[in-house]
């Protein structure tokens, strides 16, 4: 809604008068004026909005407008705010319309401003104050009198009386503040005597708005300032008020000037700048009218001190100062006194007024005289502020407490702050104040000049240097047509400085080339200008030098890029100075400035850099002065005055002392001597001071310091024809050890500097022709190293910054020592290395500090590079061993670090190339010259012959295999730097390589041609870099790989290979992968170069850092990389180095548990995943499974002579290709199992053979490899699909017992033979194969599947005979398992086939039944059950009866299942029982019958069953009439005892009667079954024993045989503990005796030990 009604009043007030529709603005009004009475709030948006609508038809139809809004006027007051508000809008937007209807809105305002609550009131007090400002605007254009009828004044009068009475003293400051504003508009409006009425109450109600907010104070200023001009400036009478009247607003107003703002709200800013405004247009309203009056008063509170009232008084005057310049005139010196009088303020506030005042005065022309110079000093003391005086006088706090009496208000106490004050705007301020006067006021000229010359000297005055120096030039540049007399008038006054002081002041003011307000450049401008007062040489020499130095230091920007510009500086200062003295020739003038030197060093005292310059402008004013007394008293001068606590004054001194060395050396090293012998302190007094007083330690450490500066800087500058006998005697006398003891870190940087400062000496004078060794190198060299370590007392958060610039120092003296004579001794170069090689892990910040530092190092190693060694060879070594040290910071995974070291590198072996290219003469020329010139390297072969120097190191001695390694990484780094530094390395390797010798022995063969095609290209790929650093970096490594493939010879390659572990691990990824990538390559394009032993330490390397590498990524890109090793070399001898580190993993680690997974089986996965590699991995895995020899126990055929150590291995590489199976099986997806599909014969009868091996491993306790063959068995299941065999793995796996394991075989077997019939043929001839293995368990296991292969070979043909005849040639196999399975195997031959192998197969049965294993027997007599169901009877009746007498044999066997078959077994061979064998198989027959009775009741009921089936089917046969009757009977299939004895007796009727001369036969197979195992089996015998001599009737067998009887059966009765024996014995005894009596006698002659032979046969 309130968008609506803005968007209605933007477009009305856009209309035009003619497209007014009065009736439709009518209606707009009427809808505007409902939403505004709709809420009793009139601060709502839309109500605003609506508002606005009236007001932009109130531009068009004002009558219509307020007509409208009078009509609500009369209603519900809660609608008056917001009409009243809408008409003070209308009245600012439109006053000329609105002034002249100011009687209709008054008339109808008055009646109710009475009643408007106090809430409203705001409202209404604004609306007055908008309509007093309509008027007011209106009066600009019409006469205003001609308005303000009677009428319109007496409302007028009214409001205002109301206004002020009541609502002024409301206790709500909105209301009080609004009514304020309204009544300061209302002033000027109401009549002059109710004006001066209501003055005694309406000054107090302003200035009792003071005690509030900023927001109070500026309503109540501006109220105040039109009640003053309504009062004191109305040109219809005089003044309503005395100036004694005003001072109690005017006090009141001057610490208003005071309250500023000092936030950063820009709002808050512009409240206070406009109350200061107006609280200045109020004094000038009052000074208009009391000009002295206010002056005196004025000055008056400046006497008084009181910083506030003193600040606004400042401010008033120089305000009010150009204003009433006439009505003050006559003031001035009052003025200047009180000026004068403030001069020694301390608050920065009045400084800063005081400062602005002055420049006004001087405008003004108040300056003049002494008071002039006092003031011009002033500003120039300002100008001149510290830093440390500005801090001091930021921090104080602006506050302060004033009390002073209140028109009409009881007196209270209020706090003013005054707004900060910045130092540094206070300083501005003054300097732009001192340019004002020098450049915009004439009048100042003859105060300023040439008394600004005084301000140069006076050390308060350093600061403001700049500006005085501007001033002056500006001076002389405004007169340069009287500067001969600007300067004549220098020389005429006594205070002026002289020229020496000046040019000793200025030149060392000179130091700080970037000193703010271009300091330098007006310091040599003045300079320039004063070359007059100077001897004439001189200055014609300035004219010519200082544009020069202006120019170096023009632009700061530019030399700010220059890191030693400071020094440079410094060293066109000293050459200045030299120069200018070299010029002159007036000696007293030197001798003059050397005094001046001398006697500014006061000037100085804590200002370090300077007073460091001053010591070396003396000092090379000494240097040109020939009088030793004078030079000896200078330079005790200047020790004296040099606080050599502060590095940078020790520096200097060191500096200037060595400036005079140049001249003077004895006397400087004497002075040295001197001092030195003064410390005072021995090594012994220095330890105990660090217990007792340790500012004394640092004392001495600062003498010793500065000792050793100045004693290396005197070396350094003395000259070489006698620097020798000197540095002789400060090093080798041990003078120099005394310096040596200093612990704080810039007294070390001193003493390593000074060390640093002997060595470039040596070196100066090695230039010049003057060669010596440095006496004690190595030992300072030690000095150096232990001075930059750390010391035990330091902690690490004690000046780091110090520690580093020590080291920095350190580093670089090192590089001056190394580059000295004698040669580095390998120990000391070791030692340098392992003290400074740490710095490359520096982190980066400070990076002022340390990027030195790096560079020193740098450098450092270069010089040891080029100064170490004899020849070319053993630079080389030097290159490798530095290199090798550096490596792990090139492979480190801080970027920096890696930058570091890769252009240390590059470094290097830039020097190093030189070396190659350009050699090395013994004279001690680097580069090119005549001598190495003169040597013809086609005769180099022969190095035997040559100088040593000569000798360029081979090709080989550069190792670049193991190099290029290191650095191909990092030309895949992330960092751009750090790629192209890379690239650069790797083609500096290259050219130097190409460019040594070869050994003539040297395998390597290198294509030349091809060669230097691949650098040039390697070139062009790092030209690319260094004009375009946004190029694809896979481009560019691709690019380097390629040309650094060709560039490696083959022994090169193999070496990079061997190494490759370390970068394939690199620490940054991208390199990582840049690193495989380049193997990748390099075995793919060169793969067949090498050989077994280069891939199998390949493989080992990659295969490190397959178990080293962190990520999943990087682990599949390094198996990648493996795989293309396999693929472009043996993948045999890849695979058998994988499987051997998996079975060393598989023993020593939990594969199951590692972080990350098991890396070697991500390597089997990549093999079965890898299209060309996955059948060939699976072939070797089912090789090595089938080669592998099992532990000794499964050995049977031969002799085991293996090493246990070897069976070991070979145990882990068999448990590591059964995990690579499984691995295959589970990860090779669709290209896994294609190989699987391909292969499936061969690796399921791997997998069978192996279930044999475990197997016997757990019949060992060693359960864990038949677990994992298990688990790879059922990965293979789940791979080729085959569930059921799954099922069959995963119900009878486990099993450990020999015929359960033999089982699960056959049942995979027959498994397999149902879902891949065409895949059994390929099956059984591996496994036939298999059945001539050593191993037992493995023959067991080929025999298993192949015995149930051969149930479904209907369709083998050939293959059929073959494994027939395998299987018959294995029955005799020493492992009864094997000889069972395969006669197994030979009776479940297709029936279809079975006939052709019959006589076969019943050989070996007939054989096997005499076996001595008892499964084998039960085996072949279970077999020959089957087979006689379907033999032709021209197979059996061959071996019937040796069948039948082999099956009588069994028929005892302990085993019942073997007596059970046996028994059944002899009765199926009844049928063949015809011709000519019946007769003998009758005899057979009657053998066996009485124990085919025996065992018709057995315990076992199989054994009674076979007895039953046998009798049934031999009853025929042996024509014995009732037989078949008894058989077919009840008793004789019945289980109970009682019927088998029933049968017994019958069957022992018809023996008797039928069979009688067999009777004997019988009775003795009977009594022998008396000794039976079984009791059973007795107690049957017992009784068919006595059932026959019972009914027998031949006395032949009672004779023979009863006494026998009973007397056995007396001793078993008594010996037997079996109840059934017992009771039958009990039986047989009773119906023997009743039988015969004859019979009865015989039992009481058996003798009674018959009884005790039994008992002890039982026992």
């Amino acid at each position: 809604m309130a968008g609506l009604f803005q968007l209605m009043a933007v477009a009305i007030g856009a209309l035009d008068k003619i497209e007014i529709d009065t009736s439709y603005m009518g209606k707009v009004a009427k809808i505007a004026t409902a939403e505004m009475i709709s809420s009793k709030e009139f601060n709502v948006d839309w109500q605003r909005a609506a508002a606005s609508v009236l007001v932009s038809i109130g531009s068009h139809l004002p009558d219509l407008m307020m007509e409208e809004i009078f009509l609500h006027f009369s209603g519900s007051t809660s609608a008056l705010p917001a009409m009243v508000q809408t008409l003070a809008d209308f009245a600012l937007a439109d006053a000329l319309q609105f002034t002249p209807r100011l009687k209709s809105v008054l008339s109808r305002v008055l009646p109710v401003l009475g009643n408007v609550r106090e809430v409203h009131r705001p409202v209404f007090a604004n609306a007055f104050k908008c309509w007093c400002q309509a008027c007011w605007q209106y009066g600009v254009d019409f006469p205003l009198l001609s308005l303000l009828d009677s009428d319109i004044m007496s409302f007028l009068n009214s409001a205002f009386e109301l206004l002020l009475r009541v609502w002024a003293g409301s206790r709500e400051l909105k209301v009080r503040t609004s009514t304020v504003e309204a009544l300061g508009q209302m002033v000027g409006l109401i009549t002059r005597t109710q004006l001066k009425l209501a003055l005694p109450r309406i000054i107090p109600t302003i200035l009792e708005l003071y005690k509030k907010d900023l927001e109070s104070a500026l309503v109540a200023t501006c109220a105040l300032h039109n009640l003053l001009s309504a009062s004191l400036l109305s040109e219809s009478g005089p003044p309503l008020l005395d100036f004694e009247d005003l001072t109690v607003v005017l006090s009141t107003l001057l610490p208003v000037v005071c309250i500023q703002n000092d936030g950063k709200d820009c709002s808050d800013f512009s409240l206070g700048l406009k109350t200061y405004n107006e609280v200045q247009h109020c004094f000038l309203t009052v000074g208009l009218v009391y000009p002295e009056d206010l002056f005196v008063f004025l000055l008056n509170k400046c006497r008084l001190k009181e910083e506030p009232l003193t600040f606004g008084a400042l401010c008033v005057l120089k305000h009010l100062l150009p204003r009433l310049t006439e009505a003050w005139h006559n003031k001035r010196p009052l003025l200047i006194e009180v000026v004068t009088f403030l001069l020694d303020e301390q608050s920065l506030a009045v400084r800063k007024a005081l400062s602005e005042l002055i420049v006004v005065m001087a405008s003004n022309c108040y300056l003049m005289g002494t008071s002039g110079e006092l003031f011009v000093e002033y500003l120039v003391r300002h100008s001149a502020m510290s830093n440390e005086e500005r801090n001091d006088a930021g921090n104080s706090k602006q506050v302060y407490k004033s009390t002073g009496p209140s028109y009409g208000l009881s007196s209270k106490r209020y706090e003013v702050k005054i707004g900060p004050v910045n130092p540094t705007e206070l300083r501005a301020i003054c300097e732009k104040g001192l340019l004002l006067l020098t450049i915009t006021i004439p009048e100042t000229e003859h105060v300023l000049w040439p008394f600004l010359l005084k301000m140069i000297i006076p050390r308060a005055y350093t600061g403001a240097i700049a500006t005085v120096c501007r001033c002056i030039a500006e001076l002389y540049k405004h007169k340069s047509s009287y500067s001969n007399v600007m300067l004549s008038e220098c020389k005429t006054r006594s205070d002026i400085p002289r020229p020496e002081e000046l040019f000793a002041r200025l030149l060392v003011l000179l130091c700080n080339p970037l000193a703010r307000e271009q300091q330098a450049t007006h310091i040599l401008t003045v300079l320039c200008h004063l070359g007059s007062l100077f001897p004439k040489n001189i200055s014609s020499f300035w004219q010519d030098e200082i544009p020069k130095m202006k120019a170096y230091v023009s632009d700061t920007e530019d030399l700010k890029q220059d890191p030693s510009y400071q020094e440079t500086w410094d060293d066109m200062i000293i050459n200045f100075l030299k120069e200018s003295l070299d010029v002159t020739e007036d000696r007293d003038w030197v001798i003059s400035l050397g005094n001046s030197f001398a006697q500014q060093y006061n000037l100085y005292m804590s200002d370090d850099e300077h007073s460091a310059l001053l010591h070396r402008c003396l000092g090379m004013l000494l240097q040109k002065v020939d009088d030793r007394n004078y030079v000896h008293h200078k330079i005790e001068w200047m020790y004296k005055h040099a606080n050599i606590a502060i590095p940078a004054n020790r520096l200097g001194l060191a500096k200037g002392m060595g400036l005079v060395a140049a001249s003077h050396l004895d006397t400087v090293l004497e002075k040295l001597k001197d001092i030195l012998d003064n410390v005072g302190q021995s090594i012994f007094q220095r330890l105990l001071s660090f217990f007792s007083d340790k500012s004394k330690m640092d004392d001495s450490d600062d003498i010793h310091a500065a000792l050793a500066l100045m004693y290396g800087y005197a070396a350094r500058y003395a000259p070489s024809t006698v620097i020798e006998a000197r540095i002789d005697a400060l090093v080798g006398t041990n003078m120099l050890s005394r310096l040596l003891h200093v612990r704080h870190p810039t007294a070390k940087q001193a003493v390593i500097t000074a060390i640093d400062l002997l060595g470039h000496a040596v070196i100066s004078a090695g230039e010049s022709g003057i060669t010596f060794p440095l006496k004690r190198r190595d030992q300072l060299l030690d000095f150096i190293l232990t001075l930059m370590g750390r010391d035990e007392d330091e902690s690490l958060a004690d000046s780091s910054h110090e520690l580093l610039h020590t080291q920095a120092l350190a580093l670089s003296a090192c590089t001056t020592l190394v580059s000295v004579e004698p040669k580095l001794t390998v120990e000391t170069r070791n030692r340098i290395l392992k003290a400074t090689l740490g710095f490359f892990a520096l982190p980066n910040d400070p990076i002022e500090v340390v990027n030195p530092l790096i560079e020193n190092l740098v450098t450092l190693l270069c010089a040891i590079l080029l100064t170490s060694g004899e020849d070319g060879r053993s630079r080389a070594e030097q290159l490798l061993h530095i290199l090798k040290q550096i490596d792990v910071y090139v492979s480190s995974a801080v970027e920096y670090q890696r930058t570091r070291a890769c252009r240390a590198v590059q470094e290097m072996l830039i020097k190093f190339r030189m070396l190659c290219t350009n050699g090395y003469c013994t004279l001690g020329c680097q580069g090119s010259c005549t001598h190495i010139k003169s040597i013809d390297y086609s005769f180099s072969r022969n190095f035997s012959n040559m100088p040593p120097a000569f000798v360029l190191p081979t090709r080989d001695a550069l190792c670049l295999g193991g190099r290029i390694v290191i650095y191909l990484p990092r030309c895949a780094d992330t960092n751009s730097e750090v790629r192209k530094i890379s690239a650069q390395i790797l083609d500096l390797f290259f050219s130097i390589s190409l460019s040594l010798p070869r050994p003539i022995s040297s395998s390597n063969s290198v294509d030349v041609e091809l060669s230097y095609s691949a650098l040039s290209s390697l070139e062009d790929v790092i030209a690319i870099l260094r004009r375009d650093a946004s190029i694809d970096p896979s481009e560019v490594f691709n690019r380097v790989v390629s040309s650094v493939c060709i560039l490696l010879s083959r022994d090169e390659l193999v070496a990079a290979l061997h190494g490759c572990s370390t970068a394939v691990c690199d620490k940054v990824k991208q390199s990582a992968e840049g690193a495989i990538q380049a193997v990748i390559e390099f075995v793919t394009k060169r793969g067949n170069e090498l050989k077994e032993t280069d891939i199998l330490r390949t493989t080992q390397s990659l295969l490190f850092a397959t178990v080293h590498v962190t990520e999943k990524y990087l682990r599949q890109e390094t198996l990648g990389a493996i795989s293309a090793l396999a693929e472009s070399t043996s993948p045999n001898i890849v695979f058998n180095e994988v499987l051997s580190v998996a079975g060393k993993d598989i023993v020593s680690k939990d594969i199951s548990r590692l972080r990350g997974g098991w890396p070697i089986q991500d390597a089997f996965y990549a093999f079965s995943q890898h299209t060309a590699l996955s059948f060939l991995f699976l072939e070797h895995v089912i090789s090595v499974l089938n080669e592998m020899p099992l532990p000794k126990g499964d050995q049977e055929k031969g002799d085991d002579s293996n090493n246990p150590s070897d069976s070991h291995i070979e145990h882990d590489v068999l448990q590591a290709a059964i995990v690579a199976l499984t691995a295959f099986f589970r990860g090779g997806g669709k290209i896994g199992k294609k190989a699987v599909e391909q292969s499936y014969s061969t690796v399921l009868a791997a997998l069978i053979l192996q279930l044999g091996s475990c197997h016997c491993l757990a019949s060992c306790g060693q359960q864990e490899p038949l677990r994992a063959l298990l688990v790879a068995f059922q990965a293979f299941c789940d791979c080729v699909g085959d569930l059921e065999m799954g099922k069959i793995l995963a119900r009878d796996g486990q099993h450990n017992d020999n015929e359960k394991w033999i089982n699960l075989i056959g049942d995979l077997a027959s498994s397999i033979s149902i879902k891949r019939p065409k895949e059994v043929p390929t099956i059984c001839v591996f496994l036939s194969k298999s059945l001539d293995r050593p191993h037992r368990f493995q023959r067991e296991a080929a025999a298993a599947a192949v015995s149930e292969f051969v149930h479904y070979s209907d369709d083998f043909g050939s293959l059929l005979e073959e494994m027939v005849e395998t299987l018959c040639r294995h029955v005799s196999d020493d492992s009864p398992t094997v000889r069972r399975l395969c006669l197994r195997g030979l009776v479940q031959i297709p029936s279809v086939h079975i006939l052709r192998y019959t006589a076969e197969v019943l050989g070996v049965i007939l054989a096997l039944l005499d076996d001595s294993d008892e499964s084998v027997q039960l085996t072949s007599v279970s077999c020959l059950l089957t087979v006689v169901e379907f033999s032709p009877n021209d197979a059996v009746e061959p071996i019937l009866i040796n069948l039948s007498v082999r099956l009588r044999n069994l028929q005892m066997c302990v085993n019942a299942k073997i007596r059970a078959n046996a028994f059944a077994a002899f009765g199926a061979l009844s049928n063949y029982a015809v011709g000519a064998q019946r007769e003998a198989y009758l005899e057979q027959l009657h053998a066996a019958f009485p124990r085919l009775v025996l065992h018709l009741h057995e315990d076992d009921l199989t054994v009674r069953q076979a007895c039953r089936n046998t009798l049934k089917s031999i009853a025929p046969i042996m024509e014995l009439e009732g037989m078949v009757a008894i058989t077919n009977s009840h008793r004789f299939n019945s289980d109970y005892r009682s019927d088998y004895e029933d049968f017994v007796r019958d069957l022992a009727r018809q023996t008797v009667q039928h069979f009688a001369s067999r009777v004997d036969t019988y009775m003795s197979s009977i009594v022998q079954a008396y000794d039976a195992p079984w009791p059973v089996i007795q107690a049957n015998a017992i009784h068919l024993s006595s059932c026959i001599l019972t009914l027998s009737e031949d006395q032949r067998i009672s004779i023979t045989y009863y006494a026998q009887v009973f007397g056995l059966l007396v001793g078993k009765m008594s010996v037997s503990t079996d109840p059934v024996v017992r009771a039958t014995c009990s039986s047989a005894l009773g119906t023997l005796l009743k039988t015969s009596s004859s019979s009865s006698q015989s039992w009481r002659t058996i003798p009674i030990d018959r009884g005790v032979r039994f008992n002890k046969e039982e026992q």
